[in-house]
C-alpha cells in the first residue's frame, strides 16, 4: 500500500541499524540508506522523550540542506530509560553486565523517536513502552552477553534474542519500538506525508 503512495517520492534512511533496514523492507517501503556519524551528545536537562527527540532531529541536520522536491528523511533514535537515567550503548562487556544487572526485576521504558524531513517540513513523532525483565541470574546475563554480542543495542539487550525469550515478562505497548522502531508511527505519517 505504502510502495503505491510513495511512488513519486524518494524515501531515505539515514540509519546504520539493520534492524531499522529490514522494518522499511517488510512495510513495502522502496527506500536508499545514507549514514552519516552523528556525535550523540544532548543538554544534560532532558529527559526521557525529550533525548530520543532531539538526537532524532539532531541526526537530520546534516542532511537538510541537501534534501530535494519529493525526498523524504527519516532518523531515529532509541533509549532504554530506567531510574530517571537513559541507558544507550554499552561501550564494554562490564558496563552491558552492570545494564542488565539493573534492568533485572524491573520495569523500564524503551523510548523511540522519529523524525521525518523534507525541504518544507519536519515533524518528531515518539513512542514509549514499557517492559518488564523477570529477575536475570548472573550465569543468564553472562551467557547472553558471550553468545549475542548487545553493544550495539540500547539498554544491552534485544527484546527479539535470547535474553528476551527467557527474561521479558510483560511488554505494555509496540513490541517493534522495542526492537528499535515504532513502524506504526513510521506507515501512518509516511501516509500522511504523501496524502498532505
Amino acid at each position: 500500500m505504502l510502495k503505491e503512495l510513495l511512488k513519486n517520492y524518494h524515501v531515505i534512511l539515514a540509519s546504520g541499524s539493520p534492524r531499522r533496514h529490514q522494518f522499511l523492507k517488510d512495510l513495502d517501503i522502496p527506500f536508499i540508506v545514507e549514514h552519516k556519524s552523528v556525535k550523540e551528545e544532548y543538554p544534560d536537562d532532558l529527559k526521557g522523550s525529550e533525548i530520543t527527540d532531539y538526537l532524532a532531529k539532531l541526526k537530520a541536520e546534516i542532511f537538510l540542506r541537501k534534501l530535494k522536491d519529493r525526498e523524504i528523511l527519516i532518523t531515529s533514535d532509541t533509549i532504554v530509560w530506567h531510574n530517571e537515567k537513559a541507558l544507550n550503548k554499552p561501550e564494554t562487556t562490564s558496563e552491558a553486565f552492570k545494564m542488565l544487572e539493573t534492568l533485572s526485576g524491573t520495569t523500564h521504558e524503551v523510548i523511540s523517536s522519529v523524525t521525518f524531513s523534507t525541504n518544507r517540513s519536519q515533524k518528531t513523532v515518539n513512542s514509549t513502552t514499557k517492559v518488564t525483565f523477570k529477575d536475570l541470574c548472573k550465569d543468564e546475563i553472562d551467557f547472553y552477553i558471550k553468545n549475542y554480542h548487545p553493544l550495539d543495542k540500547a539498554g544491552a539487550y534485544g527484546i527479539q534474542e535470547w535474553i528476551g525469550l527467557i527474561g521479558i515478562t510483560h511488554v505494555e505497548g509496540s513490541y517493534f519500538n522495542v526492537v528499535g522502531l515504532p513502524t506504526h508511527l513510521v506507515y501512518e505519517n509516511l501516509k500522511e506525508i504523501c496524502q498532505s
